[in-house]
């Protein structure tokens, strides 16, 4: 675990005034298209960063006054299921363990008392996981929230892994290797699963650098680490989140 105390930052210094010769360049809230109604700007970012949150690839979840849930990306509920370390509950954010209740606890508060950044890993055996407890700055003298971020569990997603293949024009068998190598299994390993030879495998991880430009199983499994996120065009189908916990908070601040 490590902690993390907000850097100091430099003293501002004075800038004398000049002249104005051009128009301000506005702010990103008073950028809006001329056909859009005053009272409908509000709404229409909270549905941006809300979808925003929503194509990270990473589980976030925003936290205000304590343990109290603000927001929830749909990372974060697929990752947050019965063998996460951590659950969501009454509206709350819990540790499902009696033992890392304390420390998740006193990092929210550290985060949000003082700024500090931690980082903690839950759970035990095969259930543990690891998660970024992330202070945000309050507008002013406001109160600041917290954004925990949840761990991955796979170093490459399967539909990262099918874009991938489909770019450099990989086979099926070559990229049903990819995702062993990805997932970390050895070759002879891999052999065994897909039923061929280990000479087989080793042709095809030939083919497989030769294709992608990779000069190691490791650098080729990095290429495929390093990609944008993936996600499934359909997966929400233009259906309203019955989870609005962004909205909400951004309609009650001033």
């Amino acid at each position: 675990m490590f902690d993390t105390a907000p850097a100091q930052r430099p003293a501002l210094r004075t800038v004398p005034s000049m002249p104005q010769t051009t128009p301000p360049i506005p702010s990103v809230s008073a950028v809006r298209h001329p056909s859009v109604a005053e009272d409908s700007v509000a709404p229409t970012i909270r549905h941006w960063l809300a979808a925003a949150l929503d194509e990270l690839d990473y589980g976030i979840v925003l936290l205000f006054d304590d343990m109290r849930v603000v927001h929830v990306n749909e990372a974060a509920l697929a990752e947050l299921d019965e063998c996460h370390p951590l659950q969501l509950a009454g509206g709350e954010l819990r540790a499902r363990l009696a033992r890392d209740v304390a420390p998740l606890h006193e990092a929210v508060t550290a985060a949000g008392n003082r700024g500090i950044r931690k980082l903690l890993t839950l759970g035990k055996d095969g259930q543990r996981g690891s998660i970024s407890v992330v202070p945000l700055e309050g507008a002013e003298s406001g109160p600041r929230a917290v954004l925990v971020v949840l761990g991955k569990r796979e170093v490459c997603e399967s539909l990262s892994v099918q874009g991938f293949a489909r770019s450099y024009g990989l086979t099926g068998a070559e990229t049903r290797v990819l995702m062993a190598l990805c997932d970390g299994t050895p070759p002879t390993k891999t052999a065994q699963l897909l039923g061929v030879a280990v000479s087989t495998i080793r042709s095809q991880i030939g083919s497989l650098r030769q294709k992608t430009g990779a000069e190691s199983i490791r650098a080729l499994v990095r290429q495929v680490a390093v990609l944008p996120p993936v996600k499934k065009a359909l997966r929400r189908n233009g259906s309203t989140r019955s989870h609005g916990w962004l909205p909400t908070l951004m309609h009650s601040a001033p």
